[in-house]
């Protein structure tokens, strides 16, 4: 008997994570019953706020580009020999200042972004809405993607603009391809850098809320209303 009591504690090894899954989805099921349109729409859209609100808040605080290696921008790709040239000849640190100054511009810009989402958020239509929850796990992030990125880039430019200006961000980027562009035989650089930041700044955000929407999809305990866990069993049910 005591043998057989000793083998009880494995029988469970074998459950995956999707068997996890599944058995949480029915229990919200047997709870919560299945949603209406109307809470499903109101659901994802709840969670849609939550991800963006996050999203705009964790990049507008000081260091949300500079510390944060998935996003931090850093010198334009046909700059990045300006880089180079300038830490081998002991101008390393002019080149760290532009890299920071950068990413201050993109971090004070970050927080234009919650009203232009929130705007998009009640454009929604049900169709949207059963597509986004239904669809491949970026379906949010593509969805902000079309929709939001003009007005984004209208909003971030002048921010951006105004904050390379107030952080040196000019000053430093105009000195160190001045700097470069002295040097003999070298392929000459613009010295106009904010239609990258205001560029790289938007496609940071984006990055930033495709986590969150991965982390509502995937991560139970990010489903933090009554509400988010019944649509999103449901989401857990009906996936593609």
């Amino acid at each position: 008997m005591k043998k057989i009591l000793l083998l009880i504690p494995f029988i469970f090894v074998g459950f995956s994570s999707c068997d996890t899954l599944n058995q949480v989805a029915q229990s919200t099921v047997q709870q919560y019953g299945n949603p209406s349109q109307l809470e499903i729409s109101n659901g994802l859209k709840q969670a849609l706020e939550l991800g963006t609100d996050k999203s705009s808040d964790q990049l507008s605080a000081v260091d949300g580009f500079f510390k944060n290696a998935a996003v931090k921008i850093l010198f334009p790709p046909e700059a990045q020999k300006v880089e180079s040239t300038l830490r081998s000849i002991g101008l390393g640190k002019l080149a760290d200042n532009v890299i920071l100054s950068l990413n201050r511009a993109a971090e004070d810009a970050a927080g234009q972004a919650k009203p232009i989402f929130i705007n998009a958020i009640k454009q929604m239509t049900l169709q949207d809405v059963t597509n986004i929850l239904l669809g491949r796990q970026d379906a949010a992030t593509q969805y902000f993607k079309r929709t939001t990125t003009q007005q984004l880039s209208a909003s971030f430019k002048p921010v951006i603009q105004n904050s390379l200006s107030k952080v040196g961000a000019t000053r430093y980027y105009s000195d160190a391809a001045a700097a470069y562009n002295r040097i003999p035989l070298v392929t000459k650089v613009n010295p106009n850098i904010s239609d990258y930041v205001t560029q790289k700044a938007i496609d940071g955000l984006f990055v930033v809320i495709a986590q969150e929407e991965l982390n509502i999809r995937q991560n139970l305990s990010a489903r933090t209303t009554p509400l988010l866990q019944k649509v999103f069993g449901y989401y857990d049910r009906n996936k593609r």
